[in-house]
């Protein structure tokens, strides 16, 4: 026989040496495979006698053991330093500055909102929320909108049938107007009331400039001493800091909304152009939001008295006011899923809009 000790030596030092899980493999089918040096001499046993196979066996039986022990710590030893290769290989240094071509950008809508809450945040608004699936009187009948009145026609609003009832007054709508907000910010918060309600609203509409999704912020102020004076002061102010201009020409003139008496639409100054639209001093206006003082019916059917408080709103397009700030000439694309459009008029994470930092800065825009 060949000597046993030479071969068991030799083969251990072999896997002390192998460099990864294939070369140990090897080894031991070279070793206690089924054509390897244990395996062989085991078969040899057979021309021994007794005492010598007894004791060649126990010995054969021993360097077997010790193989197979050296070769399961030897894979256990490549198994975890494989793993940790690979965990050092993804290891992320969030020390490092970040790269901005594999970051995402935050929609133009996503912008407005927080310029828009930040704004009248800082003249002490309040931000309401309420369901996108609201009933009728919350969307129509509190806001003094008659049953007759074209707004509530199926040709212009979505309606969910009541699955409990037949009577079609019962059905409910997904809301047309973000107003359905006050109205149920009024019937639990007693005056003095200061909210904005920014949020989705859905219409059956669609072209560039309509879409059956789109977004809007309502402001509702209610207390003893309000005026339209107040409300004129109030957008005023807004639209300066919006659009981020010292003076900007402003006029009303007389409209008609059920919910509101009088009402007004407000017009910003503006120059156009074949190819352009300049917000500001021009010879051209531009209606940018409706308003008025709430109508006394609003509040009694809200269960306030209108003889002792009053209060005015106002509503505008989210969208409509980032496609005038930023340039964006179809509202369709807002809603397409292009990231290539999303990296052009997007912005960059982590640039917060706010009074004191600046509400567009110029560094946070991704074009």
């Amino acid at each position: 026989m060949e000597n046993l000790d030479n071969l068991k030596s030799a083969t251990l030092e072999k896997i002390a040496a192998a460099a990864d899980v294939k070369t140990l493999d090897e080894i031991k089918v070279a070793a206690i495979g089924k054509k390897g040096f244990v395996t062989e001499q085991m078969k040899a046993l057979a021309l021994l006698d007794v005492e010598a196979k007894k004791a060649m066996g126990q010995k054969l039986n021993a360097v077997k053991c010790e193989i197979e022990t050296a070769l399961d710590v030897k894979k256990q030893e490549l198994a975890e330093k494989e793993l940790n290769e690979k965990l050092k290989k993804e290891t992320i240094d969030v020390t490092l500055p970040i790269r901005e071509e594999n970051i995402g950008r935050i929609h133009p809508v996503s912008k407005i909102y927080e310029e828009v809450v930040a704004i009248f945040g800082e003249m002490g608004f309040e931000v309401a929320d309420g369901p996108d699936i609201e009933d009728q009187f919350h969307n129509f009948n509190a806001l003094n909108t008659p049953a007759n009145h074209p707004a509530r026609q199926m040709q212009d609003t979505f309606y969910i049938i009541n699955p409990e009832s037949d009577n079609f007054d019962d059905s409910y709508v997904v809301r047309t107007q973000t107003s359905a907000v006050q109205i149920r910010t009024m019937e639990k918060k007693q005056p003095p009331i200061r909210i904005i309600a920014p949020g989705r609203t859905y219409r059956a509409d669609y072209d560039a400039t309509h879409t059956p999704m789109f977004h809007q912020v309502e402001g509702l102020v209610v207390d003893k001493v309000t005026t339209f004076a107040n409300l004129k002061g109030c957008l005023y102010d807004f639209v300066k800091a919006f659009f981020e201009l010292d003076n900007i020409p402003v006029r009303y003139r007389p409209s008609y909304f059920p919910f509101t008496e009088p009402s007004a639409e407000m017009d910003i100054g503006c120059k156009k152009s074949k190819t352009e639209l300049k917000i500001g001093a021009g010879d051209d206006w531009l209606e940018i939001l409706g308003c008025g003082m709430v109508h006394p019916n609003v509040l009694k059917a809200c269960g306030i008295d209108p003889d002792e408080y009053q209060g005015f709103a106002f509503g505008m397009g989210l969208d409509r006011l980032a496609m005038l700030k930023y340039g964006i000439p179809d509202l369709r694309t807002f809603f397409e899923s292009d990231v290539r459009w999303l990296k052009h008029y997007g912005f960059m994470p982590l640039d917060e809009s706010s009074m004191t930092g600046g509400l567009s800065n110029n560094g946070g825009l991704a074009r």
